[in-house]
């Protein structure tokens, strides 16, 4: 190409230019990676890894209830300091003036001032003080009783989450089994070595198994949810649980268990001290039938004018006559509270007798019925699925038994880790019920 005019030719140059740059460019930036924008960054989520004595140490910390219990407490304390307080003085300032014979308020008048005091006899003071010491004592066990019934709580929500993913494991390995059992009987349904209503019970089991997978995955975050709720953890929180939900045979003694329930159950204490909070109370409405005593001292100061005695000192006493009202209704209602503590104290207490009872029960039942699982069942499952699928491979068995193996397995192994879980349950259960952790 030839360009006669120079403007014509610097002109296409610049062009030619401008174009290269443009391409260099472009290629450029398609061999780099694009930046991520600022959207597409994310944090990873936070997670925490958490044995059963850790959950418990953290609940212990973090837990609303527990936190909300711990104040009841301070309250209490609080009112002890009040029911230690004596009676506040009262003080009394005043005038008095005559008008007549030329007298003023300034030649004549007279100030006077006095303090009075109450005191309570009959041992009010201390009657107060004893009741609300037990109430405190009584927030006390009612804060460590919380504690008992949301402390079985988080153990047992963190075996169903072990029970979840035990059940998640099962699903999984019945579904990749099967998966593969399909395969293999996809093709040979298309050489027409097999029926195809033989696949088809093949689809329809692998379908029964992909739905046990993903219940048992929603059963894993709904117990997880309930976990990180107890921790005050957020949702956020990947939770990864490092106790395994294992056998651990125990064989306590009911006689000691029942007795150890009596004295550790701080529901059992807090009932006691509550009853004891009611004995004072009711010592105290017997107290307010004693009247108490105001005594008050005074000074007077009189004007020029007034009598011979410009300055006066008054010193009296004050008592009610109790004629009438010697709390008589206090004292009904005092006596009555007694009756009513000691009466729930009562139920409390058989309350907590057949609570050990039971769960050592069905401790004891669960316990027999996993002893029976690990004696051989489940390798006798496992084996026996093993074997039919051998021989099904072989054309020696048809695919009802194999599915029919397949079934016995599963359920075996499935009712296996529900024993397991049930067994944990119930020794949560009997902890809970005595009021201390059980070792053998």
């Amino acid at each position: 190409m030839r360009v006669e005019s120079p403007r014509l030719w610097f002109f296409f140059t610049a062009s030619s230019i401008l174009c290269l740059l443009t391409s260099l460019s472009v290629l450029a930036d398609a061999a780099q990676p694009p930046l991520p924008s600022v959207d597409t960054i994310r944090e990873p989520p936070p997670s925490i890894r958490l044995s059963l004595d850790e959950a418990i140490a953290l609940f212990l910390k973090q837990n609303f209830d527990v936190l909300i219990t711990r104040y009841g407490i301070e309250s209490n304390k609080g009112q002890e300091i009040t029911a230690a307080l004596f009676p506040n003085p009262l003080m009394t300032v005043g005038t008095l003036s005559s008008y007549t014979q030329g007298r003023t308020l300034s030649n004549s008048g007279q100030l006077f001032g006095q303090i009075q005091q109450l005191f309570e006899l009959a041992g009010k003071r201390g009657y107060r003080v004893e009741a609300a010491g037990y109430g405190t004592r009584s927030a006390e066990a009612a804060f460590e009783d919380a504690v008992r019934q949301l402390g079985f709580t988080v153990k047992d929500t963190y075996y169903r989450i072990q029970l979840a993913q035990r059940r998640l494991i099962l699903a999984e390995e019945n579904r990749d089994r099967f998966s593969r059992i399909l395969e293999i009987n996809t093709i040979r349904f298309k050489k027409g070595y097999i029926a195809e209503v033989d696949l088809i019970r093949i689809r329809l089991q692998m379908v029964d198994f992909h739905a046990q997978v993903i219940q048992s995955l929603q059963d894993a975050e709904s117990a997880r949810g309930d976990l990180r709720q107890l921790l005050r953890l957020s949702p956020k929180t990947a939770v990864e649980l490092t106790t395994e939900m294992d056998f651990r045979r125990i064989d306590p003694d009911i006689n000691k268990l029942r007795v150890a329930a009596l004295d550790l159950r701080p529901d059992i204490r807090a009932k006691r001290f509550t009853y004891s909070q009611r004995e004072a109370d009711l010592k105290l409405a017997k107290a307010y039938r004693i009247p108490d005593v105001t005594i008050a001292g005074g000074y007077a100061i009189q004007g020029s004018n007034g009598p011979d005695n410009p300055g006066q000192v008054a010193l009296n006493a004050g008592i009610p006559l109790p004629l009438f009202n010697r709390n008589q209704g206090g004292i009904r209602q005092a006596e009555v509270a007694v009756q009513s503590a000691e009466a729930d104290l009562n139920k409390t207490v058989n309350q907590v007798e057949n609570e050990v009872d039971v769960a050592y029960r069905n401790l004891i039942q669960s316990r027999r019925l996993v002893e029976a699982y690990v004696g051989g069942v489940l390798d006798d499952a496992r084996s026996t699925l093993n074997i039919v699928e051998r021989a099904y491979e072989r054309g020696g068995a048809t695919i009802l038994d194999l599915l029919d193996a397949a079934r016995t397995s599963r359920t075996i192994q499935q009712n296996y880790i529900e024993a397991l879980y049930s067994y944990q349950h119930n020794l949560f259960q009997l902890e809970s019920a005595v009021g201390q952790e059980i070792r053998s």
